[in-house]
């Protein structure tokens, strides 16, 4: 078993990679082998091309599918971020909506948790919008005593907040446990949930079906 930490933020060593490694680090304890991973600094955004509906990998052949080709030799996604204006970084957000949509039935039950860094404020905001891949692509998100956060400017002010870094320990001890629920579960047969063929609705519907709808 092993888990993905993808690094968000621009800086390679800085806070939001303290908390990750807290997480890596007690889940080397607990027997769950982890990588951790720095997105590159001018990843793109998606162009909305659909060419990863067609061929399976983004149109982009850049980190996003290098990643992607190995994503099937782990067991849960943990993202990364630092705050900025009460959301994650660009960085992180450019990665994941190509990661998550080039790739997305492979997503399906693996575990899915994030962590973000800030000084002061807007970490909940963060951690809801960042929550939002792995709600879309059937992951259990593992939780944790509190909202998977921590604050400082520096590293070493993340290493003094120490409610932040006992989260991140207690997030790798859930995730811990829950991989090897898992594991346990497939030996015993227990069959993974059914996925019914995928439903879309459209909700503009025309000026026809509206004016009957009012009538």
């Amino acid at each position: 078993m092993k888990a993905l930490l993808i690094n968000g933020s621009p800086r390679a060593k800085g806070c939001t990679f303290t908390a990750l490694t807290e997480v890596a680090d007690e889940l080397a304890r607990q027997g769950i082998e982890s990588e951790i991973i720095q997105v590159k600094q001018d990843t793109p955004g998606c162009r909305a091309c659909g060419y990863c509906a067609k061929k399976g990998k983004c149109v982009m052949d850049d980190q996003v599918n290098e990643v992607g080709a190995r994503l099937d030799e782990f067991d849960a996604v943990i993202l990364g971020s630092p705050v900025y204006y009460a959301g994650p970084s660009g960085q992180i957000c450019a990665f994941a909506d190509r990661f998550f949509y080039s790739n997305a039935p492979r997503f399906a039950g693996k575990l899915g948790a994030c962590v973000v860094s800030c000084r002061r404020g807007g970490a909940s905001a963060a951690f809801d919008r960042l929550n939002k891949y792995f709600t879309i692509t059937n992951m259990p998100v593992v939780s944790s005593q509190y909202w998977n956060q921590v604050h400082g400017n520096t590293p070493d002010e993340v290493r003094q907040d120490l409610e932040g870094l006992q989260t991140m320990r207690t997030l790798a001890r859930n995730t811990a446990w829950l991989l090897k629920c898992v594991e346990a579960a497939d030996a015993a047969g227990v069959p993974r949930p059914e996925r019914e063929p995928f439903v879309r609705t459209n909700f503009i519907r025309g000026e026809r079906a509206w004016t009957s709808g009012r009538s």
